[in-house]
């Protein structure tokens, strides 16, 4: 008799909600974080390094960004990756030290973001509907081969569904309280 381990399916349906979370604290919201900047990546010396791996960031102020970048020939390069990401950042470059303004969203922008913390969100499930999938189809090949009867199939087919509506709901609700996080800023 082959057991079914939830706390597996659990965990790795897990994963795909803090990637969710994760995505979700890059978004801007009208205040300055540390984490707005961890999408950006900088081409320097010779390879593609995120931001915080070639300065340090910080927030002296709720609405500035400070990124001392610890090289100054790559001052330049970061401070052009800051202004082309889809942030809508406008940087000012003082010496080593790129200051950075967030100025309050618009009604327009703030939509434009929740449009993408949806899709971030829609991201997520599909990787949890995919792990979903990859168990099922082993709890079927488990059955064909008679490791398991038909009952224990449908009860792990069940099972499985049940957690994956489990998660599916916590991506709902993390989504549903940024959304509420965005338009209230």
């Amino acid at each position: 008799m082959v057991e079914l381990n939830s706390n597996e399916i659990k965990t790795r349906m897990d994963k795909a909600v803090d990637s969710f979370k994760k995505d979700l604290s890059g978004l801007r919201v009208g205040r300055a974080s540390t984490s707005m900047l961890d999408q950006i990546s900088v081409n320097a010396y010779g390879s593609l390094m995120p931001l915080n791996q070639v300065s340090n960031i910080s927030v002296p102020e709720a609405r500035l960004l400070l990124v001392s970048v610890w090289d100054s020939s790559v001052v330049a390069i970061a401070e052009k990756s800051i202004r082309e990401s889809p942030l809508g950042l406008n940087p000012m470059v003082e010496g080593n030290v790129i200051r950075i303004s967030i100025p309050p969203l618009s009604e327009e922008r703030r939509i434009e973001i929740t449009k993408v913390a949806a899709k971030y969100a829609e991201n997520s499930k599909i990787a949890v509907r995919n792990i979903r999938r990859d168990y099922i189809e082993s709890v079927r090949k488990l059955q064909k081969n008679g490791d398991i009867s038909e009952d224990q199939k449908h009860q792990d087919e069940l099972l499985i569904q049940n957690i994956t509506d489990e998660i599916i709901n916590k991506i709902d609700i993390v989504l549903i309280e940024k959304e509420k996080e965005i338009l209230e800023n």
